[in-house]
């Protein structure tokens, strides 16, 4: 958006920058018209009944029970506007829909790293075709950082320890700004990149390239088996460690007597502080990987150990592991496959 040929606001490149800015501005044009109202309501009292001659008092002035119900019901009105409005906006921004597409994102001093379930990895880069659903899973490796895609109205803080998400749908093709809004350092004033949107036959050009290491689930499995993970949870459930076969999305019992339903968080804590929840009939045996595995292993780990779950619907509308579901929509096809 510009002013006399002046950038004022980054484009609107998402389905619901329109939403957001109009939100804006309509705040801004009712606390503006406010202020105003109250500036020059002030300086024209203090001109119109200022003391004239030495001595002068003021009459007195016994109140309005009307205007004070009206300055009181119309600012109340406005404000419950203001948030039915708000909240209506900030749960459509933070609802992805169930066929949107999932990409991993880590911040870290100073970068931002993006991790595609195909397998490609970019720093400070980001492609994404036009015109569909994109899920961002969003984690730090080291402090706070906030992503923010200014063209897209939309960011999420990245908490070392926590997964955070957010998503967008960009509108049309382009290059736009990233930049991390949380100050997380010496250069954090460097830490920016750029999303390309591309049109649909073009993402899948570039998807063609393939990554490096095959899928994400195929570099977990490759760790699964480095770290000696395969060797306590087997399949049959007889292993040291419990069967992580079709855990994804189930419920299971802990020694303490509670219960946790196997999700990101979940996986993302049993491998790092792996005596923080023991599973009902097994013992503390796991070492903890606290330290020992960098935050993008770990999200290849939890993709592996999705992909063992082909049943476990997840938040994207997928079964875990990114295989289409029947009722999905589905995704491109990865390098290598053939569309069904």
């Amino acid at each position: 958006m510009t002013i006399f040929g002046i950038p004022i606001f980054p484009d609107q490149a998402s389905t619901f920058a329109k939403d957001v800015d109009t939100l804006y501005f309509f705040i801004l044009t009712v606390c503006s018209f406010f202020a105003l109202t109250v500036a020059i309501l002030v300086v024209y009292f203090g001109l119109r009944y200022r003391r004239k001659r030495e001595g002068q008092t003021g009459a007195r002035i016994e109140g309005s029970l009307p205007l004070e119900l009206m300055w009181s019901v119309i600012p109340t009105v406005i404000a419950m506007v203001m948030f039915g409005w708000g909240a209506s906006v900030f749960y459509h921004l933070r609802r992805p829909p169930d066929d949107a597409m999932h990409i991993y994102a880590v911040g870290k001093q100073w970068m931002w790293k993006f991790q595609h379930l195909e397998g490609q990895r970019e720093i400070n880069e980001l492609h994404i075709p036009a015109g569909r659903p994109i899920k961002v899973t969003v984690s730090s490796e080291d402090v706070l950082h906030s992503l923010y895609f200014p063209s897209f109205r939309t960011k999420i803080d990245a908490i070392p320890g926590r997964y955070t998400e957010l998503w967008f749908e960009a509108s049309k093709p382009g290059t736009y700004h990233i930049f991390c809004a949380e100050y997380c350092g010496t250069n954090h004033a460097g830490m920016i990149g750029s999303v390309t949107v591309l049109e649909p036959q073009a993402y899948q050009a570039w998807l063609q390239g393939g990554g490096e290491g095959g899928t994400m689930a195929e570099r977990g499995a490759r760790l699964f088996e480095q770290h000696a993970c395969n060797s306590c949870h087997l399949d049959s459930g007889q292993g040291r460690g419990p069967s992580l076969k079709n855990i994804v999305g189930t419920t299971v019992e802990l020694t303490d007597g509670n219960t946790a339903v196997v999700d990101d968080a979940y996986l993302r804590e049993s491998i790092l502080t792996s005596q923080a929840k023991i599973v009902k009939g097994f013992q503390p045996l796991m070492p903890t990987f606290q330290g020992l595995i960098s935050e993008e292993n770990l999200l290849a780990l939890i993709e592996h150990v999705k992909s063992m779950s082909p049943q476990a619907s997840t938040a994207s509308g997928q079964p875990a592991g990114g295989t289409p579901s029947p009722n999905a929509q589905k995704p491109p096809a990865r390098p290598g496959e053939k569309k069904q």
